[in-house]
């Protein structure tokens, strides 16, 4: 496994060399949040003490990962991914709170669904998923998601001319001459 203090660019730059195929972003769109989301409501219930403060475990890993995205390089796209999974980890507390039954529905569902958009996905693009080879592909996937929304509104051009210079453009794989 490389290194898992690498800059944002390095970082975002070997995700992106699997994920070139437009449709393969677009079900990382879907995909990714799901999984952030499913991860948070199933770690919602896991309560505990911290410091005297009530916690539990999805806040503490969405911390933990906060740090880690604002400390790569990029505070603009670090902090926007921090913005976006705290969204979701809020939105998956809320969903945690029901019957034992719509938390592991939601949670397990959630997480099933969006591993589906993601194989889909790499179906798409002819690879296997970045995190098989350097499993800090899995905390770099939400990050990619926020730059590529990002890029579409117009931020980080220099970002993603560089990103490019290293993998290339996205482009539509032809599925019948692959």
């Amino acid at each position: 496994m490389a290194s898992l203090f690498r800059p944002a660019l390095d970082l975002m730059a070997q995700y992106a060399a699997y994920h070139r195929d437009r449709r393969n972003i677009a079900t990382h769109f879907v995909g990714i949040p799901l999984i952030v989301f499913a991860i948070s409501v199933l770690l919602a219930r896991v309560d505990f003490t911290l410091a005297g403060m009530p916690m539990n475990a999805a806040i503490l890993l969405w911390g933990i990962t906060a740090l880690w995205y604002l400390t790569r390089g990029n505070l603009v796209l670090g902090a926007a991914t921090t913005v976006v999974n705290g969204v979701l980890t809020a939105l998956a507390m809320t969903a945690a709170q029901g019957s034992m039954t719509s938390w592991l529905v939601i949670g397990i569902g959630s997480f099933v669904v969006g591993w589906v958009f993601q194989f889909i996905g790499h179906y798409y693009e002819g690879k296997k998923p970045a995190f098989v080879d350097d499993l800090v592909g899995l905390l770099v996937g939400p990050m990619f998601v926020v730059g590529e929304a990002m890029f579409m509104l117009g931020w980080g051009r220099p970002l993603l001319e560089e990103i490019e210079r290293r993998v290339g453009p996205t482009h539509l794989r032809d599925l019948a001459h692959p």
